[in-house]
């Protein structure tokens, strides 16, 4: 995100920000309280059709913008800061392991490493997976599920 101003509406849509990079924002959302996120904040969910519009803190950001259909699908966003070892168990119809930064090692036989803003797709008969941080990381783990009126 380059400036401040107005968000698009986006009708029936569901959506979650995250910021990755930069010194935040502050979100001003139709009938709610303004939401200052940080690179430290949970995720925020809130309606896509709300008028919403954005103030940038100290300059560009790097979001994080997870948005599904209403009614058709759902989502949910986990913000994992960790060091050491973490276990993501599959749970939704498709999950997302967002790396935010460098030093992930994937625990399975071949060892392989996630780069900055490198995505794992994992589905719900995927086995457990193992990462391992070298330092302190940041992991995003997105949950996305149709529901069963659309399977």
């Amino acid at each position: 995100v380059e400036t401040s101003g107005p968000f698009s509406s986006f009708t029936g849509v569901d959506r979650t920000l995250s910021v990755l990079e930069g010194d935040g924002v502050v979100l001003d959302i139709a009938g709610q309280p303004p939401a200052r996120l940080t690179t430290a904040s949970v995720p925020l969910a809130f309606a896509g059709d709300a008028p919403t519009s954005a103030a940038l803190i100290g300059g560009p950001i790097t979001d994080l913008n997870v948005m599904t259909r209403r009614g058709r699908m759902t989502h949910a966003v986990e913000r994992r800061a960790l060091s050491g070892d973490i276990r993501i168990m599959p749970r939704a119809d498709t999950t997302l392991v967002l790396a935010v930064n460098t030093g992930f090692t994937l625990l399975t036989d071949d060892r392989q490493s996630l780069g900055p803003l490198d995505t794992l797709i994992l589905d719900r008969d995927s086995p457990e997976l193992r990462v391992q941080s070298q330092g302190q990381g940041l992991l995003f783990v997105i949950e996305l599920d149709r529901l069963a009126a659309n399977h």
